[in-house]
């Protein structure tokens, strides 16, 4: 077992093993049909991936008694399990870990691709193919850590940890994948050390994401023949005057945060209407309800349960004071006095409601972090995005200290024709590695 010092390491472990990373991909890009995660139409079979995994990692693993690492398959449904890979290190409480890489894709319609979305095409530095970016060429790229460790067996103080997971395309679902690892305290020892989630894309820390909120509001009034729109409530205009009004509230009690241009957000906390329903009926025909749906993207500086809890207000006022709202012309009105009849709006929520992430900007595995990807990629930018990724908060909240990264496309994220580049995954490797040195270098 060599000695791996901070400038030694790489020398050791050498570069990313194109032949190796490839043919595991190519491996585990055909079986994506199999892992879309789509339900209930699409349920994925998260171990038609992680068999690939394993056939790469055993046999440098203790089970097979001709290396070093220490291989865990977890199932907490049948067909869908998790993978926890140790490469043991010289010191005890001396650890870093690399978690998040999902074995699960987003669905994807082959009519709409350019090539077959559920086989690894190349060319020349683009491999394509669902989930090439997310996440299996993460998948992937961390197996091939954690195979040359396994091979080359570097003698480290830091014992390095890889986790792969299930499900992580669909977290509205419990019971599958890290909540239950989380859960059973197979991760518990990682709250020692910087906890990396490979899982996002363009080469450079991920440091804030968003919540999300996502909610329907239904208006119902009274249909009638639009000739005499006076003898109804028309809900589409009660709705879009009512929607109008409460994000106008929305803005007003949720402004700005001056943390979001520390963390460098693109956007503020939003809230939009993303679609339209109502039950049908001719042209000439004022319906009697209609919905509109959408979500509040949340920076993590404010609080879903409280935006919730402010949404429902605003609509409880509105409907106690409906004959104050905005109406639509001369004779559009949300009251039949007549008929003692009102119109009214009700808000309802998705369960799956998300917080947001702010990582840890004091802590020593940003700074690592920052620093291998400046030595690696050439510089440092960190970013964040009012996208959600709703498992980290629950770790962070648990006392891990989480960082994000990773070294897919963010172009081509849940896109059509998703790609990514073999050059970018190279450097991911090489920022693996320069994490675990300097943090060999620590005196801990």
């Amino acid at each position: 077992m060599a000695m791996a010092s901070s400038s030694s390491l790489k020398d050791i472990v050498g570069e990313l093993d194109r032949d190796s990373f490839v043919t595991l991909l190519g491996k585990i890009i055909g079986e994506s049909k199999h892992v879309q995660n789509n339900p209930p139409e699409l349920v994925p079979r998260e171990d038609r991936v992680a068999r690939h995994v394993l056939d790469v990692l055993l046999p440098y693993s203790t089970s097979s008694g001709e290396g070093p690492l220490i291989v865990n398959h977890v199932s907490y449904v049948e067909g869908r399990g998790n993978i926890i890979v140790e490469y043991p290190g010289t010191v005890p409480g001396k650890i870093l870990s690399f978690v998040g890489c999902h074995l699960d894709v987003v669905t994807a319609n082959p009519q709409d691709w350019d090539f077959d979305p559920f086989s690894l095409s190349i060319e020349g530095d683009k491999l394509r193919g669902r989930g090439t970016t997310d996440c299996l060429g993460h998948v992937a790229l961390v197996t091939e850590l954690m195979r040359q460790l396994g091979q080359l067996k570097p003698k480290l103080k830091s014992t390095v940890v890889a986790v792969f997971i299930a499900n992580e395309e669909n977290s509205s679902v419990l019971g599958v994948g890290v909540d239950m690892l989380v859960k059973d305290g197979l991760l518990n020892k990682l709250k020692e050390g910087p906890l990396f989630w490979i899982d996002t894309a363009d080469k450079q820390p991920c440091i804030g994401t968003g919540g999300m909120i996502a909610w329907k509001l239904r208006a119902t009034g009274k249909l009638f023949h639009s000739g005499l729109p006076h003898k109804a409530i028309n809900p589409l205009e009660l709705l879009m005057e009512a929607f109008k009004e409460i994000q106008l509230r929305f803005y007003r009690d949720f402004p700005p945060h001056p943390k979001e241009q520390v963390y460098g957000f693109a956007t503020p906390s939003t809230m939009k209407p993303t679609q339209w329903s109502y039950p049908g009926g001719g042209i000439n025909q004022i319906p009697a309800e209609c919905t509109v749906s959408g979500d509040v993207r949340l920076t993590p500086f404010y609080d879903t349960a409280d935006v919730a809890k402010k949404l429902q207000e605003y609509v409880d006022d509105i409907n106690a004071n409906i004959e104050k709202l905005d109406v639509r012309g001369p004779v559009s009105k949300y009251v039949l006095p007549d008929e003692n009849l009102k119109g009214r709006i009700t808000i309802s929520f998705d369960e799956s409601m998300t917080s947001g992430v702010a990582c840890n900007l004091d802590s020593r595995g940003f700074h690592v972090l920052c620093k291998a990807t400046k030595e690696v990629i050439g510089v440092v930018k960190p970013y964040s995005i009012t996208g959600t990724l709703p498992l980290i908060r629950e770790l962070q909240d648990e006392g891990f200290d989480v960082q994000t990264t990773g070294y897919g496309l963010m172009s081509t994220y849940h896109a059509k024709n998703e790609y990514c580049l073999f050059s970018d995954m190279c450097l991911g490797f090489g920022v693996f590695l320069n994490i675990i040195s300097q943090l060999e270098d620590d005196n801990n």
